[in-house]
């Protein structure tokens, strides 16, 4: 899906399934941008699928469709998984975020894991990522989550210096290791 944000499936007015935000672009004052969440339903597969073959060529992550129409379809039909926000300037989709929802007694009950952030090139460096952070931190709070994680790449500078701005701190005496199984 491409264009203008299209209401929930179940039937909330666009007015109130969008969540707004104006954020001043860095280059002038006066220009607003009008950042809004809408969480994403089935309907936005598509327009889903086409930002994370964008976002997954940047660090070259393999990109195997028909495994992420499944998983990605799994997570929009089961808010027990979790929740993905397409992030919109006005009526353009520009990104996405995805949060998935964990358990941890170390982390004192729920949990959530920020999966993925993405915002088209044309919007990067303008100050979306903090006031998208802002809005995830929020909805985590109303889901009643004690700790948002999240993993960046090495090489990603820029990520790794927002991201600690905003209070993320990186565990010093841990890796973040992955053993895939077979379900």
């Amino acid at each position: 899906m491409t264009g203008a944000p299209q209401p929930a499936q179940q039937g909330h007015s666009l007015l109130s399934s969008m969540k707004r935000l104006q954020v001043g672009r860095r280059e002038s004052q006066e220009s607003m941008l009008e950042l809004q969440f809408r969480l994403a339903t089935l309907t936005d597969l598509e327009q889903l699928l086409d930002f994370i073959q964008q976002f997954y060529a940047i660090d070259h992550y393999a990109f195997d469709e028909a495994i992420l129409r499944k998983s990605l379809g799994d997570l929009l039909t089961d808010p027990s998984l979790g929740r993905v926000w397409l992030i919109y300037d006005g009526t353009a989709a520009i990104g996405y975020a995805v949060v998935t929802l964990g358990y941890s007694l170390e982390f004192h009950g729920r949990n959530a894991f920020l999966d993925e952030l993405f915002f088209v090139e044309a919007y990067r460096g303008k100050g979306l990522g903090t006031k998208t952070l802002q809005f995830l931190f929020a909805e985590c709070q109303r889901l009643g989550i004690h700790a948002l994680h999240l993993e960046v790449e090495h090489t990603n500078k820029a990520g790794q210096a927002l991201y600690q701005k905003l209070g993320f701190k990186a565990h010093a005496t841990r890796y973040l290791m992955t053993r895939w199984l077979e379900a």
